[in-house]
């Protein structure tokens, strides 16, 4: 029987189109297959060609998209799969083992990530990082262990978590090796290698669970394809598309430790705040509890991601905004737009809740969650203030003060321990979501006070100083505490901008202070322009000189009193340089005109001479 004419055009550039994908995913794995049995047979990752092209910004923005899609979808996609599946006290066993897993990841990320890909220079071999993170990724595994020690885990849920934590800590460890493809301006592969192991993880994970209906077995599926995409993917990855790394020192592993402590206290006790309910739950409401509430989370750190989206590619644009004093007013605008932003974003989100979001959780879950309509609107509004509690974060950062945000983390993190706890054993599920919402509202009210203490000290007169970058104020690369250090490529580019203007300034500064340059170009310098470029150069020594003491308010008078000492001496060396041109000004001026008068005189002597003798000469003839 034959197809009628009409079904074989429809179908032929379906058919083509799947002859085309297939033969060019064939060819990329064949292709990278064939470099991994060429490396093994080598015996060397690094010393292999690299292949892949770096500086590809729009692959990097779109490769790096997907795999963040894909790893922040994991986590609600499986618990879909496991209530439908299964059952819901199976779900929240499996959430509840997620959400401890994403603390304990911090643990393995210690925040490097952040200091890793900004270390452009390579003060650190790569070679040091990855000791680093073998050694936080082994540490996070024992924590992990032990945990389940004192809570008594055994059975099912035992199984269920550790295969989660060892899924998490595959997670963190490629965290490094991705940086290192970040750090080399490879972005895109990294992404790739993000998005490759989620779907993979999800894919056979769902695939488990559907032949054996055991979340365990499934769980310890999930961690064995991690290692696998990890092995074949991004290890290699990490190590031939990348050069070749120095020997690590212990010293070097050290300092990395060091610097990234207080990051990685930050980002910890962020999600420690975040989880606590959580943790109050268990043990005190049934485990379906912890599905539920999962489920109504996951549309307010929807209002989060999508803030995200639209603050971070203002930061570069924020920090400029604030380093120009005169600009500062848009820059309180810009942060009060920002509110009203996340405002018209909480509030379109009730309402896509309450109209068609209550019965497609229901649709997608299985279960009733018409019951929990109130809560959700509850969760709603603390997505919203958990949103501006992170852009405020970042704000701050811009203000070179996120080392003060980690006492405002202690003083929440107490409130987060008794809050819910309060309001968990008298009222339920009820009490943990209000007790998240007031929790996350009184971090805010306290990074709100603090932006405005630090915003009035700066009206006042406070200025940055040196200890501000000793102690690591620095504006360029806010890092986000809910993701995990990652941070995106446009602040990696501002920090290369950053250090490029940092030696521009300290040479412009060395040429004003010594004056030795402006001296050399007087003395080639015609007297009329020397002496307009003198006068402009007086008057910017005014103002810098003006500026430089009127920075000094607020301060304690030795620091005021060093500071105008140095103001003086500035000043006075300015005034030296200026003098100085002046006079090289006038000694040029002095020698043209002397060497303009040598030249006429020579000239009229000339004549002189030579007339005579010419008159001669012709009289004898």
């Amino acid at each position: 029987m034959h197809a009628p004419d009409g079904a074989l055009e429809r179908g032929l550039p379906f058919s083509m189109a799947n002859i085309f994908v297939d033969n060019a995913l064939t060819r990329v794995i064949s292709q990278w297959w064939n470099r991994l049995l060429g490396a093994a047979k080598d015996g060397s990752l690094a010393d292999q060609d690299e292949m892949y092209a770096s500086h590809r910004t729009s692959r990097d923005y779109i490769c790096n998209s997907i795999g963040i899609g894909a790893w922040g979808m994991v986590f609600p996609v499986l618990t879909i799969v496991i209530t439908q599946l299964t059952n819901a006290e199976l779900a929240g066993m499996f959430s509840l083992a997620f959400i401890t897993a994403t603390l304990f990841m911090m643990i393995g990320n210690y925040g490097v990530r952040t200091y890793q890909v900004s270390d452009i220079d390579e003060k650190h071999s790569f070679a040091d990082y990855e000791v680093n993170r073998v050694i936080t990724c082994a540490l996070m595994m024992v924590v992990g262990v032990g945990y389940c020690m004192v809570r008594g885990y055994d059975g099912e849920m035992l199984t269920i978590s550790i295969g989660v934590y060892f899924y998490r800590m595959i997670d963190a460890l490629a965290d490094v090796y991705e940086g290192r493809l970040q750090q080399q301006d490879k972005f895109y592969l990294a992404g790739i290698s993000q998005a490759v192991r989620s779907f993979a993880v999800v894919a056979l994970f769902s695939l488990a669970l559907l032949i054996t209906r055991n979340v365990g077995v499934a769980s310890v599926v999930m961690a064995v394809v991690a290692a696998l995409t990890f092995v074949f993917l991004t290890f290699p990855l990490g190590l031939i598309e990348t050069p070749k790394s120095p020997r690590f020192t212990l010293a070097s592993v050290k300092v990395i430790f060091q610097q990234c402590f207080p990051l990685f206290l930050a980002v910890f006790l962020f999600n420690l705040i975040e989880s606590m309910p959580k943790f109050v739950m268990e043990g005190v409401l049934p485990y379906d509890s912890q599905l539920y509430f999962n489920a109504l989370y996951f549309p307010a750190q929807g209002i989060m991601l999508a803030i995200q989206l639209v603050y971070k590619p203002l930061l570069v644009r924020l920090t400029k905004e604030w380093a120009d004093p005169t600009r500062r007013k848009r820059f309180d605008i810009a942060i009060l737009a920002m509110m009203g932003v996340i405002v018209a974003f909480t509030g379109a989100m009730a309402a896509i809740m309450g109209w068609i979001g209550i019965p497609l959780m229901s649709w997608m879950y299985g279960l009733d969650f018409e019951q929990f309509r109130g809560l959700a609107y509850i969760m709603v509004v603390a997505g919203g203030v958990t949103a501006a509690v992170d852009f405020l974060y970042q704000v701050i950062t811009v203000l070179r003060r996120q080392g003060d945000v980690t006492k405002l983390y202690f003083i929440t993190f107490g409130f987060s321990i008794f809050v819910p706890i309060l309001l968990i054993n008298f009222t339920g599920l009820p009490g943990a979501v209000i007790g998240y919402l007031i929790v996350m509202a009184i971090l805010l009210s306290l990074l709100a006070m603090e932006y405005i203490s630090i915003r009035v000290e700066f009206r006042n007169g406070a200025v940055w100083d040196a200890e501000d970058e000793a102690q690591g104020r620095t504006p360029t690369l806010p890092v986000n505490p809910s993701m995990s250090g990652r941070i995106d490529i446009s602040q990696a580019d501002a920090l290369r901008s950053r250090k490029k203007n940092q030696a521009a300034i300290h040479s412009a500064r060395e040429q004003v202070r010594t004056g030795k340059t402006n001296v050399m170009r007087a003395r080639h310098m015609r007297p009329e322009n020397a002496t307009l470029q003198e006068e402009e150069r007086r008057a910017q020594h005014a103002r810098i000189a003006n500026a430089t003491v009127s920075s000094v308010g607020q301060v304690s008078d030795a620091d005021r009193r060093e500071r105008e000492r140095k103001a003086r001496v500035r000043a006075q060396l300015m005034e030296q340089a200026a003098k100085e041109k002046q006079r090289a000004a006038e000694a040029q001026e002095f020698e043209d005109d002397t060497r303009a008068l040598g030249g006429r005189h020579m000239a009229h002597a000339r004549t002189q001479v030579v007339h005579p003798r010419t008159t001669r000469g012709k009289h004898q003839k």
